[in-house]
């Protein structure tokens, strides 16, 4: 693994000389060692001219061209689109005019974001060549930032399951071992950034789809409070379980890339009425006599390997000032809710298109619809009485302590040609969520949660620590993520093919 970092001089004499060297093993170098510049240093250098809209998309297509064909991250590239951009980017900037905080910046976004003009099939046969008219929110709020689209990054069918592979485009890879799954469902986001393909990358979360595959990459996820990124179209306005939000190479970099997609909007009724500048903010904080819940065993099954991991992290918290205590609540409700709650929102979103094709669904989530058309009015509603009292337990919990840990995944990176894992630790599974319950766990709770690099099993695959905050405490959460970032220093660590 590479841990050596160039100056910024020889990252920018690199870039200069990009057209000069193209095909060449050094245009190779300078792209990658421009790629890993974080996201905040990359937009610096751009306000002050000493690096162009050109010089970083060339750097990010020559990286796209040489690793991607090994990950499959990013499957609908459109660097006409992305050249033209950055050319009238840099021609704004030469006019005086004002910068977005994103400008000139490239991006990819979930294939399950709307992108107008650009290819987006959810991961689904059903919509191949589909091409949007219009652009999601997320899309929308960074280009308004600067940002140029670069193309869209794999996800399962639908979005469902967090291991990323669909009939359209195969199965995206763990770059840290490429026989393995990098999770999901933005799996190919986190790809794309553990490679240096884009510096941000947009995603979503139901069930851990922010979190997991950034555990499994060596990157940091963040599924924000539901509302923090406002969803206008959401069919049901008032369901908390899912939710936009971003993810980076470091917590600086993802609260940047948040601060640009954050804010409320009037369409969205849980919309929450903060600006995003916020976490365009410092970071730092002192974390002394601060009260950490640490897990116990969440009454479900860890490898191995993950516990060990995580649980070597206790003294890290302790080494920041935090007062760490073993304590967990009762998680029983979300075993009703979410399972309930998700299968009726599926059943919701796709029953008239897998009535009329159900050839053209994979069977987990066929399953899943077919278990939401099923639900009667009073299973609902059990499921919402569950839901609410989950969270009522969760938030008296947090009244004492002020976070809670947690491994965000229940074992490391998998097979990739397994679709999900039946079993860990000797637990046998019936579901295709039974192994995520560290992550949907929490998504059920709607708290603001975070996953951090938190080390490598001996094998060598990625492993995430989760820290939970109090409600709508999104800030907080990443404060804490980046004292324990710092202190560790595990996401600095690429993979060996980039």
């Amino acid at each position: 693994m590479s841990e050596s970092h160039p100056t910024r001089r020889e990252v920018l004499m690199g870039a200069a000389a990009l057209p000069f060297l193209a095909g060449t093993a050094e245009a190779q170098r300078a792209a990658s060692s421009l790629c890993f510049l974080s996201a905040v240093e990359m937009a610096r250098l751009i306000r002050t001219k000493q690096l162009s809209a050109r010089e970083l998309l060339a750097a990010h297509l020559a990286q796209i061209e040489r690793v991607n064909p090994r990950v499959n991250a990013i499957v609908t590239l459109v660097p006409e689109m992305a050249i033209a951009a950055a050319a009238k980017a840099d021609e704004m900037q030469a006019r005086g005019e004002k910068l977005g905080p994103l400008h000139r910046l490239p991006v990819a976004h979930k294939d399950l974001m709307d992108t107008r003009g650009i290819r987006t099939t959810f991961g689904s046969p059903l919509y191949r060549d589909n091409v949007p008219t219009e652009d999601d929110i997320v899309v929308e709020r960074m280009q308004r930032a600067g940002a140029i689209t670069i193309g869209k990054t794999n996800t399962p069918e639908f979005g469902s399951g967090s291991q990323t592979f669909n009939t359209i485009f195969g199965a995206t890879r763990n770059p840290y071992d490429l026989t393995k799954t990098c999770g999901g469902s933005s799996g190919g986001a986190t790809v794309a950034l553990a490679c240096g393909l884009v510096p941000v990358a947009s995603g979503s979360d139901t069930g851990g789809s922010l979190r997991n595959p950034a555990a499994f990459s060596n990157v940091v996820g963040f599924r924000p409070s539901p509302g923090r990124v406002p969803n206008p179209k959401a069919a049901f306005g008032w369901l908390t379980l899912n939710t936009a939000g971003c993810m980076g190479r470091s917590v600086a970099d993802l609260a940047f890339a948040l601060s640009t997609i954050a804010g409320p909007d009037s369409r969205a009724p849980l919309s929450i009425d903060e600006p995003g500048a916020r976490f365009a903010t410092p970071l730092d904080r002192s974390f002394k006599g601060a009260r950490v819940a640490w897990f116990k065993d969440l009454g479900v099954p860890f490898d191995p390997r993950v516990r060990a991991v995580v649980d070597a992290h206790r003294k890290t918290f302790e080494s920041l000032g935090c007062m760490v205590e073993q304590a967990e609540p009762d998680f029983a409700p979300a075993e009703i809710a979410f399972r309930v709650l998700r299968a009726w929102n599926t059943a919701n979103t796709y029953g008239e298109r897998f009535r009329a094709r159900p050839d053209a669904f994979k069977d987990t989530l066929a399953g899943e619809i077919e278990e939401g058309l099923r639900l009667t009015g009073t299973e609902v509603a059990r499921a919402h009485t569950a839901h609410a009292q989950l969270w009522r337990r969760f938030q008296s919990f947090l009244e004492k302590y002020e976070y809670f840990v947690l491994p965000t995944t229940q074992l490391p990176p998998f097979d990739v040609e397994t679709p999900y894992p039946r079993e860990i630790a000797g637990v046998k599974f019936d579901s295709y969520i039974d192994w995520m319950k560290s992550c949907w766990y929490i998504s059920a709770t709607g708290n603001p949660a975070a996953s951090v690099p938190a080390g490598f099993t001996p094998e060598g695959l990625p492993v995430g620590v989760q820290i939970v905050g109090r409600a709508k405490a999104d800030f907080s959460v990443l404060q804490l993520s980046h004292a324990f970032e710092q202190v560790t220093g595990f996401g600095k660590r690429r993979p060996d093919i980039v």
